[in-house]
């Protein structure tokens, strides 16, 4: 039962943030099938309660890297949808003064996000690295890394964990499992029936939840955050969840069997939990009619603001390349 563990307002406030994650999702999509958007978008539509649960584990100065399906991780963070939008349009006002696009969305000083990543499992060595650089300064902060299952195939993800377990460094490495690497599932690829199994080899807790429940991502993160930030390094939890869409937006996912869709839909995050807040007397259908209402204004308004904003000056597109002023990444 909500009402016994969580008061009114965290429940509310989840379920605003899912339904703000699907509805940029669904306005990135239509703009990107009219041809407003250039290059590739990939869409966590039905990832929502992973990024929601799991950003809401953490305190607000925690550090952050995010994956080529980042849109999520960002407004879970707490990312402004008029500079979201706007940097997916190429604009100046965007995160990345529109020269990052969906998969580099990055903000260290505000979010303390150290950025989405176009390349599958690249993020994670810099959330250690990220770790390090706590551990080295001596403050409190946690970096929480996300990933997604085939991420855990790729070198850099048991260097990086082998690295964090012998340094005790305080990341959480947070695995969004939605079984599937663009096509390929990930029980083909893999030998062993959970990701976070994988934990065993470097001595660290590991741990595989539902990640179509918000409430139950977020224990599990809490507690691996907790862990981490006392000192006792790194953990792995696993989110097992549906990737709505296919890889990319437009990609008819035709590979996979019509079940996964079918559970998919079954264990919806955000259809599951308005029933939940109504069944157990939480929301009204009027307040969370007002929630959907308002997250729609919010929307239309980062839309109007992105088409409105200029783009960058063409002269200005050798600049932000190289960063030697940030202190999270400095070369020494």
């Amino acid at each position: 039962m909500l009402t016994k563990k969580y008061p009114k307002e965290m429940c509310m406030e989840f379920y605003e943030t899912m339904v703000r994650i699907r509805a940029f999702e669904m306005k990135a999509a239509e703009c990107f099938t009219k041809g407003m958007l250039a290059g590739n978008i990939h869409l966590c539509i039905g990832q929502e309660a992973v990024a929601v649960g799991g950003c809401k584990a953490l305190e607000k100065e925690d550090y952050m890297t995010s994956t080529h399906r980042g849109h999520g991780h960002c407004i879970a963070k707490g990312a402004d949808l008029d500079k979201m939008l706007a940097e997916l349009f190429g604009k100046k006002s965007g995160y990345c003064k529109g020269k990052g696009g969906s998969m580099h969305i990055a903000d260290v000083t505000g979010l303390h996000s150290l950025g989405a990543n176009g390349i599958v499992g690249a993020g994670i060595p810099i959330a250690a690295g990220s770790a390090l650089a706590s551990k080295i300064y001596g403050d409190s902060h946690v970096t929480l890394c996300f990933f997604g299952d085939s991420a855990s195939n790729q070198g850099t993800f048991h260097e990086a964990v082998n690295m964090a377990a012998a340094w005790k460094l305080p990341v959480v490495f947070l695995c969004e499992n939605n079984q599937y690497g663009v096509s390929v599932n990930i029980h083909s690829v893999t030998n062993t029936d959970t990701i976070s199994v994988r934990a065993k080899a470097y001595d660290i807790p590991g741990k595989t939840v539902d990640g179509n429940d918000p409430f139950v991502v977020y224990e599990a993160v809490k507690e691996a955050v907790d862990y981490a930030r006392a000192g006792n390094g790194p953990s792995i939890v696993e989110c097992m969840t549906f990737r709505h869409q296919g890889h990319y937006c437009g990609d008819p996912a035709n590979y996979r069997p019509d079940t996964y869709m079918e559970q998919a839909h079954e264990k919806d995050a955000i259809a599951n939990l308005r029933k939940r807040l109504l069944d157990e007397g939480i929301a009204t259908q009027e307040a969370l009619e007002t929630i959907e209402s308002n997250v729609q204004q919010e929307l239309e308004q980062a839309y109007t603001f992105a088409q409105n904003d200029a783009y960058p000056d063409v002269m200005e597109a050798t600049t932000d390349v190289y960063v030697s002023d940030n202190e999270r990444s400095v070369a020494r």
